[in-house]
């Protein structure tokens, strides 16, 4: 499919970039789709989460009361979960949440994502750009010109440009990404996709391996 080339002032230009259907066109995979993002968001999991359990308590080990004759259920330590202070039954304990995803998943369900895009037109091609310093209020100026103001974007760019993703960082709903670190998650959570006209290449050439 071809999509037209605008420039950072929103217009057309005269050339137009061919989107390989391989990537852009493909039949979706709604589940690969599912695995990845589960897999992303588990990596975001720090896993640190820890309760003490009654081996960690630091409380007298005494009996507190007479084993028979006070009408209540025997108890040999305050330890114990059941009562307040004591140690935490089955507790929260440190562990790494992330799985292991096959690498012919995880790029079936980046072209998925991309063909959604493709198919509800939230694909913007544009012109190779960059800024001579980082300031927001460029990048508020092209998000203008694109009529993508207040809207969640993604802007992916064929290399690593500091002034581009400086300016966007103090942007809510705007991110700046490069090719090479495209993810499902991202594609599907903005709301308008832009790509840079080098960065199709970039992608194309990986997902096509």
């Amino acid at each position: 499919m071809q999509v037209e080339v605008l420039n950072i002032s929103g217009k057309k230009t005269a050339k137009k970039v061919d989107l390989a259907d391989a990537v852009f066109a493909a039949e979706p995979n709604d589940h690969s789709i599912y695995l990845d993002v589960k897999s992303y968001l588990a990596n975001q999991r720090q896993g640190t989460h820890k309760a003490k359990e009654r081996a960690e308590i630091a409380r007298t080990t005494k009996k507190f009361k007479r084993q028979k004759g006070t009408g209540g259920a025997r108890a040999g330590s305050m330890k114990s979960p059941v009562f307040i202070g004591g140690g935490r039954a089955f507790g929260p304990r440190p562990r790494d949440y992330s799985f292991k995803l096959n690498k012919k998943v995880k790029a079936l369900a980046r072209i998925s994502a991309l063909s959604y895009k493709a198919k509800e037109n939230a694909i913007t091609v544009l012109e190779d750009f960059s800024f001579e310093a980082p300031k927001t209020k460029n990048y508020t100026e092209l998000m203008k010109n694109l009529n993508m103001t207040g809207k969640k974007t993604l802007l992916v760019l064929g290399s690593a440009n500091g002034n581009v993703y400086l300016s966007s960082r103090n942007i809510q709903k705007a991110k700046v990404i490069n090719a090479s670190d495209l993810n499902t998650y991202d594609i599907l959570n903005a709301d308008n996709l832009i790509l840079s006209e080098s960065s199709v290449k970039v992608i194309e050439t990986i997902l096509n391996k």
